[in-house]
């Protein structure tokens, strides 16, 4: 049966991402796009936290640089399992469901953890929060790609991802700034009320943990009422007509009418009328031909993490680089150099820390966190033209060689500017996003993306102690190593095929947008 729109003949059912396409690009865009931003900044904040509230809490608990190292890696650990199991539950249940069940259960627990009487008490509701969000990213990251019409979808994931970059000087800001254009300043405050029944005294840091609770609540109470259900997920779970009713939806927030021309979805289920095992989620992905790309996928989130340990100790790197410059010592000095010097002046490495960060050193996180976002910026619009493979093959062995400069160079402004280039390196988890939501077929999507971001998060809590290590033993062994294997993953993209031939559909009414054209190859339906 056909039917006639704009005086041409179609079929009376089109393939999904034609009927996506057909919604256009508009408000309910925009309000998709800026909650999942907000989403990923909650993750942000609830998992990546420690970095901020360990060195400010360090008095107040009475921790050692030994205790400090578990509790900003333990999250980590606690993240490999939740990151996996929130994306099975949401390739099960829904990927709005299960967004909203992450976010406000991570974020009350974290706030509960603003009550902690110890360091053990912060460092497990710390794990259980990361626990709970862990799945928030990779959830958020498929909503926003099914909700958002294929020729955008590159450039929208991209900018959301590039929030995750600022998100720490976000946390920076809010913890130190007096602008009013971040927040209200939180760390430099001294108040301090004794609570009896705790025997805690709440301060600065317990305030600021709230704080870091408030973008899980601002993003659940957006999903809840301007968000619908993933269409693409619906459609796979063979409900054509609910999925066309959000498809209807979604056009008519973007172009404000109800003459949305498309009469019926061609459905893509894979499995059948009946509902998928767990086994036909997970062996899928160990099975040729999608095990070549998740073990590749694996492997480049493990390579990102050789710079998402320098990350996780940014503050405490620029803490010590700023106090020895405003000393009028180190400006002739390279990273380590500045590193090992401080290091010298301390009282040792079992001895309780400063109990806050310097302002400056902070303010510095947050120039690192711009650079980010801008260089995040500049590769959204490389991709479009060079393809989000060739883009980043680019990119990881220029801040690979930018990692290498920063012992070679003895200029305290020039390491510092060597050292942010190398950092800029973890942008590359945007495009990784993005490559494996087109990689992997509806059904299996979150869980894939959420495995492969897994084997980066179960290596990244190795990394950071290293990384913590090699800072005091052997700090210029640690850049030359680890930027020599975040350029290696420059060969490692070369397996994977050129994205800029994945956007081109494909005739067959069931192929997905990210297998459906050579080299790849469909999976098994």
């Amino acid at each position: 049966m056909e039917n006639t729109i704009n005086g041409e003949k179609t079929d009376e059912k089109v393939p999904f991402e034609v009927a996506l396409d057909k919604t256009g690009y508009g408000a309910y865009t925009y309000r998709c796009t800026g909650l999942a931003a907000v989403a990923v900044i909650s993750y942000a904040c609830v998992c990546y936290n420690s970095t901020i509230l360990v060195p400010a809490s360090a008095c107040d608990l009475g921790t050692t640089l030994g205790q400090q190292g578990s509790m900003v890696a333990a999250p980590y650990m606690a993240g490999v399992v939740g990151s996996v199991l929130c994306g099975y539950l949401s390739d099960r249940h829904g990927r709005w469901r299960m967004l909203v069940v992450a976010l406000t259960s991570s974020a009350l627990v974290n706030a509960l953890a603003s009550l902690s009487i110890n360091w053990l008490a912060l460092l497990m509701l710390q794990c259980c929060s990361a626990f709970l969000a862990a799945g928030i990213y990779p959830i958020a990251m498929t909503l926003l790609s099914e909700s958002v019409p294929l020729v955008r979808r590159n450039q929208t994931m991209l900018v959301v991802s590039s929030l995750m970059m600022v998100s720490q000087g976000v946390m920076a800001g809010m913890a130190t700034t007096k602008r009013p254009v971040l927040a209200i300043p939180i760390i430099p405050l001294t108040f301090s009320y004794y609570i009896p029944a705790l025997g805690i005294y709440w301060n600065s840091w317990r305030t600021l943990m709230l704080v870091y609770s408030l973008p899980g609540v601002i993003a659940f109470l957006g999903l809840y009422f301007y968000v619908q259900e993933s269409p693409k997920f619906i459609l796979a779970k063979g409900n054509t007509d609910q999925a066309l009713r959000i498809l209807r939806i979604i056009h008519r927030v973007n172009k404000g009418t109800d003459e949305f021309q498309v009469e019926g979805l061609i459905s893509d289920q894979p499995h059948g009328a009946g509902k998928p095992s767990t086994k036909d989620h997970i062996v899928p992905l160990f099975k040729p031909p999608l095990r070549k790309y998740t073990l590749i996928m694996t492997l480049l989130f493990v390579i990102m993490q050789f710079i998402g340990g320098f990350l996780i100790w940014l503050p405490k790197i620029s803490n010590q680089f700023i106090k020895l410059l405003q000393t009028g010592e180190g400006s002739n000095m390279t990273l380590c150099s500045i590193i090992e010097t401080s290091l010298h002046s301390a009282h040792g490495p079992n001895t309780s820390a400063s109990c806050s960060l310097n302002v400056t050193a902070l303010l510095m996180v947050l120039v690192v966190s711009g650079m980010q976002f801008v260089s995040n910026g500049i590769l959204s619009l490389a991709v479009d033209r060079f393809g989000r493979r060739n883009s980043v093959m680019v990119l990881v062995t220029l801040c690979g060689a930018s990692g290498a400069l920063v012992n070679l160079v003895p200029n305290a402004i020039a390491t510092a500017i060597f050292f942010g280039g190398f950092l800029v390196g973890i942008i590359v988890v945007g495009a990784y996003t993005a490559i494996a939501v087109a990689l992997f077929p509806t059904h299996l999507r979150t869980l894939a993306v959420a495995f492969t971001l897994t084997g980066g998060r179960l290596c990244g809590f190795f990394t950071i102690q290293i990384v913590n290590y090699l800072l005091v033993h052997s700090c210029r062994l640690g850049f030359y190593l680890f930027a020599a294997v975040f350029a290696s993953s420059a060969l490692v993209l070369t397996l994977l095929p050129d994205d800029r031939y994945l956007n081109k559909p494909r005739c067959d009414d069931q192929a997905e947008e990210g297998v459906a054209l050579k080299p790849l190859v469909k999976p098994p339906e």
